[in-house]
This record gives structure tokens, sequence and C-alpha cells, in this order.
């Protein structure tokens, strides 16, 4: 699943996500086990230890897009 947003695109299976920017060759990726989602913010946030970034998104439609593919449960 691709999800599109105004700074690139966000690849998301059932095992990871990634965001892959325009205009440059920066890829976030995680586990889907070290993402957390939350609606106030509309923003994803992976932890994995020692590693650690956070995307805002666009609108609630690309969280739920997001949610549905993953079966993440927000906050």
């Amino acid at each position: 699943m691709v999800i599109d947003f105004s700074l690139g695109k966000i690849i998301v299976t059932v095992h990871e996500i990634q965001c892959r920017f325009h205009d440059s060759q920066l890829v976030l990726a995680a586990s889907v086990d070290d993402i957390s989602c939350f609606h106030q913010g509309l923003v994803i946030v992976a932890d994995a230890g020692t590693v650690r970034w956070s995307l805002k998104l666009d609108n609630p439609a690309q969280l739920e897009v997001l949610l549905n593919h993953t079966g993440i449960h927000a906050q």
C-alpha cells in the first residue's frame, strides 16, 4: 500500500513502514512493532531503542489507511 503525502510517499506493509521523501534519497523505515500512532497531531512515531523518528501526516484519512492496513491501534 502506498500513501502519498506532501513530503513524499509512505509505503506500508503488514510488517514494515517506509517513508520515502521527494527530492531526496532519505528513507525512514521501521517495523510495525516499533510504530506508535497518535490521532491528536496525526503523528507516526518509530521507537526502536536507539533509533527514533516521527512524521506528521497531512490529514486523518492518511492515518486511517495506515492503521487499517497495519492493524496498529492509535492513541
